[in-house]
């Protein structure tokens, strides 16, 4: 069961970036940016294996995850222009965004400012919905763009990278892979039934 699940959600993202290519890497960083539950951990990985096998450049994936970053965040940064805070908070449970975690965002935003959005496109977590206290402030787009942007090729670049080294030792690493993937396996769902209780548990809360 916990094989299927993963095999499930990895096969959608290699399957779509192997037929789409570049632009099924940007199509799925937009997803993961439009805060919809598609994690860039698995999809940059992907294309960092890929660039290990020659298909794919380094620099060309992140560029296209970053791209896709910029594309997804502006469906957040609008939800928070065009309908403020209380439609974020209307309308964010349908896709986990809790209240606990748009007050996060919210006060990075409110203590650091507009850098904020480089520096949480680098943080598990806040970089899905950073978006939107932009958005409700309405922060410079340009500013919003270049900061996105930037922040995004650093954290595709590096995911990508991790991809390409675990390529690279992919012989030595399998079996280790392989003689563990049950406890791997156990220890992916629970992590994603955390994600999905936590930010269950933070919108029942007032």
């Amino acid at each position: 069961m916990i094989e299927k699940i993963i095999t499930v959600l990895a096969g959608f993202v290699i399957a779509t970036i192997s037929n789409l290519g570049y632009g099924g890497i940007v199509l799925l960083m937009a997803i993961e940016s439009a805060c919809i539950p598609l994690p860039s951990e698995i999809i940059m990985p992907f294309a960092g294996y890929l660039v290990f096998k020659g298909e794919m450049q380094l620099w060309a994936v992140a560029l296209a995850g970053a791209v896709g970053c910029v594309l997804g965040s502006f469906v957040a940064y609008y939800a928070g222009a065009w309908g403020g805070r209380p439609f974020v908070e209307k309308y964010g449970k349908y896709i986990l965004v809790s209240h606990h975690d748009l007050a996060m965002a919210d006060r990075w935003f409110q203590r650091h400012g507009d850098i904020t959005i480089f520096v949480g496109r680098l943080l598990p977590v806040i970089r899905t919905f950073i978006a939107f206290p932009a958005g409700i402030s309405r922060m410079a787009m340009g500013r919003f763009v270049i900061y996105t942007f930037v922040g995004s090729y650093i954290w595709c670049w590096g995911l990508a990278w991790v991809g390409l080294t675990l390529g690279q030792n992919w012989n030595t690493l399998g079996v280790y892979f392989h003689r563990f993937d049950a406890a791997i396996g156990v220890v992916l769902l629970l992590g994603l039934i955390w994600y999905v209780r936590r930010h269950l548990n933070h919108m029942k809360r007032p």
